[in-house]
């Protein structure tokens, strides 16, 4: 009964992607090439040094965000993945975050922007997000297995395209929430659109931006183990070589690299974004401090 009524969607699918593999090979190998130059470059960059000059690196971007408390617990929590032995293999996917997400932000933003100022964009992109965030992560390595082959690049494609819905979605919604009369207002100054997006709903926007900058960075790290499946290396070969060991020591050190990883991201990231928001407060109390100076003041009336 169900092979009457068998729908070939998978056949038809699978045949769009070999028909777009086969046409499309020369930009798959492009592609290849940059992500493995990036890769190559930044895992050396954060690999080479010894380790404890990547920890100071690290410890003062946190200080610049959030201050001591964030400084130390990120040079603790480094040097804990030095003490278990995993801090190649923690450059090695910090790298591959720290490419996947950048490119996925940078398609994120201006993909956000768009759908917010024109609806139709919108309503194409909001049901292809979907898609993108309820499709189980492991059928993403099928197709970037077949265009790329095994390696790190695989991982890469398949994370971007797993971490970028959240990014667009936030995006949107940040500049959507801009209050419409702060827009209206600028219209009414003679202001270009491009300039209102520059300077008032980015600027307004930026909280939720953020928000959306964060999720894309958690996203690109939780597909570090299934990366690791298809030879990506780093934490999650360790972790998938765990797996097939069932050994217990190895999953444990490399899964709580991962978390530390992750937590340090997490909190450099949020901190950046309050920092950010405490200096415009400040400027802006500043101004009007300075304009309220500024202001003569009124002299008393005196009844004779």
């Amino acid at each position: 009964m169900n092979d009457m009524f068998r729908l070939p969607i998978g056949d038809v699918v699978e045949n769009v992607v070999r028909w777009i593999i086969d046409t499309f090979a020369w930009f798959f190998d492009g592609i290849s090439v940059i992500f493995s130059a990036l890769y190559d470059g930044l895992d050396f960059v954060l690999s080479g040094p010894p380790f404890w000059v990547i920890i100071i690196v690290f410890a003062a971007i946190a200080y610049l965000a959030k201050g001591w408390s964030l400084a130390i617990g990120t040079a603790i929590g480094l040097l804990l993945i030095v003490g278990v032995n995993q801090w190649d293999n923690a450059m090695d996917s910090l790298a591959l975050v720290i490419i996947a997400s950048a490119v996925a932000v940078a398609i994120a933003i201006p993909l956000g922007i768009w759908a917010a100022r024109n609806e139709k964009v919108s309503s194409v992109i909001r049901p292809i997000l979907d898609f993108l965030q309820t499709m189980p992560a492991f059928v993403y390595l099928i197709p970037a297995l077949i265009m790329f082959g095994v390696g790190v690049v695989p991982g890469i494609v398949a994370t971007i395209v797993f971490a970028l819905a959240p990014g667009v979605r936030l995006t949107e919604l940040g500049i959507r929430g801009v209050d419409e009369e702060v827009v209206e207002a600028g219209h009414a100054f003679g202001a270009s659109p491009g300039r209102i997006l520059r300077q008032i709903q980015l600027p307004l926007a930026l909280p939720s931006i953020m928000a959306g900058v964060n999720q894309v960075i958690m996203l690109s790290l939780s597909m570090v183990v299934i990366a690791g499946m298809v030879g990506a290396g780093g934490l999650g070969g360790q972790v998938v070589q765990s797996l097939s060991r069932i050994d217990i020591s190895l999953g444990v050190e490399a899964g709580g690299s991962v978390v530390v990883l992750a937590m340090i991201l997490d909190r450099v990231t949020s901190g950046l974004a309050s920092r950010d928001k405490r200096t415009k407060r400040r400027s802006s109390s500043v101004t009007k401090l300075d304009e309220k100076t500024a202001s003569p003041q009124r002299a008393p009336i005196v009844n004779a």
